[in-house]
């Protein structure tokens, strides 16, 4: 191993997971670590000597919440191509660890907690190998950005080795909207113009774990899935609850989609052998509130939609199909049931009035406006401004309900009726497969790195094509088409008025992207903890290799 990297990095890990930083906590943790960070390379004769190249920034809505980017300029030659390295600051929540959360920030008594507690065989066995280190954000991911600050800080003590330029994000906001990585594009548009910058290459830290138990590999992985929320608004028919038939119940049919898309293979997206998990339900509910004998007026729900070569077009499309036919199926039930009831209440069976009416956001926006006209147009425009200043912190899902049911308040058309639309931000898949010269040279790169480090890694170091969660990466290159960024636009009520999927920006950095990531098991867990040896060597050493290569 040429980057003498174990100790540094199990230190600097230990200290950023005693900062605590949940994502959106809103009690600064998050800024806190962006500024241990800029601290870190602040203490560097290189930065001393160059402070404009290493800074706190606020994201674009949220000024409270910051990351910190770094970068510096080798001298072994006049190379402006760069490589960017990015890894995130924020983690999910501790309310999983109970009474003992304030130990999740403590790696050093987390092993003794859970030799206590009743915990997985394998926990324990990981616990007793010592191979591990547990704690909330140590294996999602502040490991890997513990990598690249070690990996940073020996490139500014060695600048005749680097024949350009390295620059470090370390982002906060990934686990919710990916602020950090949004407010960065910003930021390296600048610097690329500042320095006349080539982006080359974008190497991510984000963590991997087994695929099943027995699986003994760590993986790197080319390119990243994409995601997107499909999202439904279900307007029903209200009645009394002793009118029971005389109600379209929208929580049935939000039910029937949730039942015909979540965990439903067939809209598994497949690409290059590699399978992604299917769509799955993140939110399902009514929009009652207290108690009342009145059937629901409104559900809402939203899915998660993970894509390889999918396009939002084509997810929107079979969004709208998912609810087409599970209105036609809800429709049918009840008017089986119906005629059973009337058989043996020995009353005159009526078919029921329902009819099957499913829009895309764009079409019942359209639908709106053909009837209403500018009126509409300029209330609307007004509402979601308005909407927006009052509460900037809104989510986007809940700005897109609110919105979708502002908007029923103009439809004469009062029939029961499901709205279809994307409820958050767009991750881009990207696929690296070699066939752009960018994309080889970053391929053969990390193939060589792998091939150097694997002789003294301990452990089966494979690649794959596709990072499997969803990360950061996906704003670092356009991705597919991105004329198909239109419909997402187009059929997402927060679009131009809280979030804007920014192709111009995007297309400044377009590099091809690799997850040399951290490795080790039950991220997002009570139990999570990271591989020490994989994460805290071999992973440094992999990307220090990969970066020497294409800079040197």
């Amino acid at each position: 191993m040429n980057l003498d990297s174990f100790e540094k990095v199990k230190k600097l890990t230990t200290e950023m997971v005693n900062i605590p930083s949940i994502n959106h906590a809103g009690d600064g943790g998050e800024t806190k670590v962006a500024k241990y960070v800029n601290d870190f390379y602040a203490a560097m004769p290189y930065f001393q000597a160059h402070p404009d190249q290493n800074y706190m920034f606020s994201n674009l809505e949220e000024k409270d919440r910051h990351s910190n980017i770094a970068y510096l300029k080798g001298t072994k030659g006049d190379s402006k191509r760069c490589v960017i390295m990015i890894g995130h600051i924020d983690t999910v929540g501790v309310d999983d660890y109970g009474t003992f959360w304030e130990k999740a920030f403590r790696p050093d008594l987390l092993p003794e907690q859970f030799l206590s507690m009743k915990v997985p065989q394998e926990v324990i066995d990981d616990i007793k190998s010592g191979d591990f280190m547990f704690g909330r954000g140590a294996l999602d991911m502040k490991s890997g950005v513990a990598g690249h600050m070690v990996i940073m800080e020996y490139f500014a003590n060695h600048l005749d080795e680097l024949d350009g330029y390295l620059l470090h994000v370390a982002e906060c906001d990934e686990e919710d909207m990916s602020g950090g990585i949004i407010a960065a594009l910003d930021e390296m548009v600048k610097i690329k113009q500042k320095e006349g910058l080539q982006y080359i290459a974008c190497i991510n830290a984000d963590y991997s774990t087994n695929y099943n138990p027995g699986d003994e590999n760590r993986y790197i992985y080319y390119g990243c899935i994409g995601k997107t929320l499909p999202s439904y608004v279900v307007f029903g028919k209200e009645a009394h609850v002793g009118q029971s038939f005389a109600a379209l119940d929208p929580n049935l049919l939000l039910a029937e989609i949730t039942r015909k898309i979540s965990l439903n293979v067939d809209y598994s997206d497949i690409a290059y052998g590699e399978i992604c998990v299917p769509p799955i339900s993140l939110k399902q509910a009514d929009t009652k509130v207290g108690y009342t004998v009145q059937t629901a007026l409104v559900a809402c729900g939203y899915y998660n939609y993970f894509t390889h070569g999918m396009t939002p077009t084509q997810v929107l499309y079979n969004a709208k199909q998912v609810a087409i036919d599970a209105m036609d199926d809800v429709i049918k039930y009840l008017n089986r049931q119906y005629m059973r009831f009337c058989n043996i209440s020995k009353v005159k069976f009526t078919p029921l009035p329902w009819k099957t009416r499913v829009l895309t956001y764009k079409e019942y926006y359209e639908e709106i406006r053909a009837d209403k006209g500018q009126a509409f147009v300029d209330a609307m425009d007004k509402y979601m401004k308005e909407l927006h200043e009052s509460d900037p912190g809104m989510d986007l899902r809940v700005y897109g309900n609110t919105v979708i049911q502002e908007m029923w308040k103009w439809m004469d058309d009062k029939s029961p009726c499901i709205v279809v639309y994307f409820g958050s931000l767009y991750s881009a898949n990207i696929e690296m497969t070699g066939k752009t010269p960018a994309e080889k040279a970053l391929l053969d790169a990390v193939e060589g790195a792998v091939e150097l480090i694997r002789p003294e890694a301990g452990r089966q170091i494979k690649t794959r094509m596709f990072y499997p969660y969803i990360a950061d990466s996906s704003f670092m290159a356009v991705g597919g088409d991105p004329s198909t960024v239109d419909d997402l636009n187009d059929n997402m009520p927060s679009s131009k008025y809280k979030y804007f999927h920014d192709i111009s920006k995007i297309r400044e950095i377009d590099v091809p992207v690799v997850n040399i990531g951290t490795f080790g098991r039950d991220g997002h867990m009570v139990t999570e903890r990271v591989d020490m040896k994989q994460t805290f060597e071999n992973v440094p050493n992999i990307t220090f290799e990969t970066i020497r290569t294409l800079l040197k």
